[in-house]
């Protein structure tokens, strides 16, 4: 019969019960494994690879008729330590303390094995240091090491190839309790009559909001630019992160199931952008354009009913200019025309990230580059070499940095050319709902509409209809 040893690389168990590991608890809480043993229930080890013996529960010398305590054979075979220990309890609930001093060849093991359950009460290893009355060079030595130590075991915590397993039943619970958590926030700010200071994700590279604070608090400390370092995050599909990713699917359907935040609660917000509206020269038609849409081909069919071109169109309004033109055009209409994402974010990635002009945005392209290995030509797309298979794969680098971005793991700003089209009529309704949100695929259809409920004659919008293909940058030919 042929036999081997679980492969690291398997994505599985490799021990045969689900276990718990503890790091820092026990720094907080004296005699916290007889106190664990005695009211879980559970078989509670003390530190099981610290450096001079395995700590078993009871403080024997062998565990279970035969694992030994010695250090030198648990060094020998860390993984195979734990798998035996874990076997010979089978049936138990078993948990065993863990951190910095102990040794660390257990920590990647610990990591990939889906029975591990592991908590981390981070800089815990500080409490000994500050009660042992030592020299300040020694614990600032001895704090800089077990700081290390634990910062690396928290880097294979968060490594791409470590899988967790959502729990929905405690995932609710911690729902729950920031919800509560945060209503009582809210009413102490209320009754002292203050107000939180709220910051998004999306304005944290915005130097005029992190100046906010200290302006608020009174003092004369100011940023003079944003943080330039970004850090790439979760740059993988979550799929790959979660073991019962379905699951997790279900249990979050809800559209809102943390209840915590109004709006998207990853993507920062728009405003109105009322300098975006478009308005007809003497038709009462208003048109609110989505950015990356077909704008041109929109505010084109707008002005011909008045005989004029495009430059006639009102643009630029305030608030005040809004009023006005409202007030002068009883039974205006207004509408706003979305299209495929797939596409939209193609034309927002022909114009603003593939060329080198004046709209396109270098300082994300560099990101793009440098942080998300998205395969971008240096010079544009008329350079040597960029085919249709180099297109493809910069527009595919380009959909996964999207992905993640409008996901909240980005600190580079959310352009409204592909910010989410649910989150757009969001900073509209800010100032004027649109009466018709019109598909581009159904341009044909329903734009004679809108001429017929203002009186006017119905004009066909003469948008082409694609054949399924993105439109290539102008300045590449096709191969």
């Amino acid at each position: 019969m042929q036999s081997r040893l679980p492969s690291p690389d398997w994505a599985h168990a490799t021990t045969c019960a689900p276990f718990s590991v503890l790091q820092g608890f026990d720094e907080f809480f004296a005699d916290l494994a007889p106190w664990f043993e005695r009211h879980a229930g559970a078989r509670a080890h003390g530190h099981l690879f610290a450096p001079e013996r395995a700590e078993f529960a009871g403080g024997g010398a062998s565990f279970s008729d035969g694992i030994s305590d010695a250090a030198a054979r648990r060094d020998y075979d860390p993984g195979g330590f734990l798998r035996n220990l874990i076997w010979a309890g089978r049936g138990e609930c078993q948990c065993f303390m863990f951190g910095p001093a102990d040794r660390q060849e257990i920590a990647w093991p610990l990591a990939i094995d889906r029975n591990a359950h592991i908590a981390v009460a981070t800089g815990a290893w500080a409490v000994p240091l500050f009660r042992s009355g030592q020299d300040v060079a020694v614990l600032r030595k001895r704090a800089a090491e077990l700081q290390r130590i634990e910062a690396a075991f928290l880097d294979i915590l968060r490594a791409p190839q470590v899988r967790v397993r959502f729990g929905p039943a405690e995932f609710a619970d911690r729902i729950d309790r920031l919800g509560a958590f945060r209503a009582q926030l809210t009413r102490r700010l209320q009754v002292a009559g203050q107000t939180p200071f709220r910051i998004g994700y999306g304005q944290i590279a915005d130097v005029e909001v992190l100046n906010g604070p200290p302006a608020f608090l009174g003092t004369d400390t100011r940023l003079d630019a944003a943080p330039t370092r970004l850090k790439t995050q979760n740059t993988g599909p979550l799929s790959a992160r979660v073991e019962n990713f379905d699951e997790m699917t279900r249990a979050l359907a809800d559209p809102d199931p943390c209840a915590l935040f109004d709006g998207n609660l990853f993507e920062p917000g728009h405003g109105p952008a009322l300098r975006r509206h478009v308005a007809a020269p003497r038709s009462p038609l208003r048109f609110l354009p989505v950015p990356g849409g077909p704008v041109a081909e929109v505010e084109a069919w707008l002005a011909a009913p008045d005989g004029l071109g495009p430059e006639a169109l009102w643009r630029g309004f305030t608030r005040k200019t809004l009023d006005d033109w409202l007030r002068r055009h009883p039974g205006h209409r207004s509408f706003s025309v979305i299209g495929h994402p797939q596409e939209r974010a193609h034309r927002a990635f022909c114009r603003h990230v593939l060329p080198v002009g004046p709209d396109s945005f270098p300082r994300l392209c560099r990101a793009l580059r440098e942080l998300y290995g998205v395969p971008l030509p240096e010079g544009g797309p008329g350079g040597p070499g960029y085919d249709a298979a180099a297109h493809r794969a910069a527009f595919l680098g380009f959909l996964t940095f999207l992905k993640g971005q409008l996901g909240g793991q980005s600190a580079l700003r959310v352009d409204p050319s592909w910010a989410s089209q649910s989150v757009l009529p969001e900073g509209m309704a800010q100032s004027l709902l649109p009466d018709r949100i019109i598909h581009a695929g159904t341009l044909g259809c329903d734009r004679p509409s809108l001429p017929q409920v203002s009186g006017m004659r119905p004009r066909r919008c003469p948008i082409r209809r694609r054949s399924g293909r993105f439109p290539w940058p102008r300045s590449m030919s096709r191969t």
